[in-house]
């Protein structure tokens, strides 16, 4: 084959690459995505779907919103303990219509234990109370040296 034609060829093949990536991307972009939540795992009792009440009068700016299940309910309770990353952590909560009560807990890089205690209700709003235990450890000074130069003999 002369240059020329070998040239044309690796140029038909990028294209049909290059129309082929568009295409798999147009159809991933179609994909409907559903976005995860943190409480993606946690069990509902009956999940609460606003809508407007209708009003005779349709001008009306203040609308009222009613839910069929007016009462939400659940609990979880989660931890991990990775001893080779160090990841120590735990969360668990309560809601009982709009009484939300719960703590997590976390393990500071110096050591220490972050508890956080919180409560949320209509009428209080949201409370959390910070709590450390443990004793920080001193800092660990990283020292970096660099590498002694490689040399090659052939």
């Amino acid at each position: 084959m002369k240059l020329f034609q070998l040239q044309q060829l690796n140029q038909k093949t990028t294209m049909i690459k290059i129309v082929a990536s568009l295409a798999v991307l147009a159809c991933v972009s179609a994909i409907p995505v559903e976005h995860a939540s943190s409480y993606a795992s946690v069990q509902h009792h009956g999940s609460p779907v606003a809508y407007h009440a209708a009003s005779a009068n349709h001008h009306d700016d203040q609308h009222e919103e009613v839910y069929p299940d007016h009462h939400p309910k659940y609990e979880f309770k989660y931890g991990v303990q990775d001893h080779h990353t160090g990841d120590h952590k735990t969360q668990e909560e309560v809601r009982d219509g709009d009484k939300v009560k719960g703590e997590y807990t976390v393990a500071q890089p110096d050591g220490t234990v972050r508890k956080v205690q919180y409560s949320a209700d209509h009428h209080n709003g949201f409370n959390a109370e910070v709590s450390y235990s443990g004793q920080p450890h001193p800092e660990v000074k990283k020292v970096v040296v660099p590498a002694a130069p490689a040399y090659y003999h052939h």
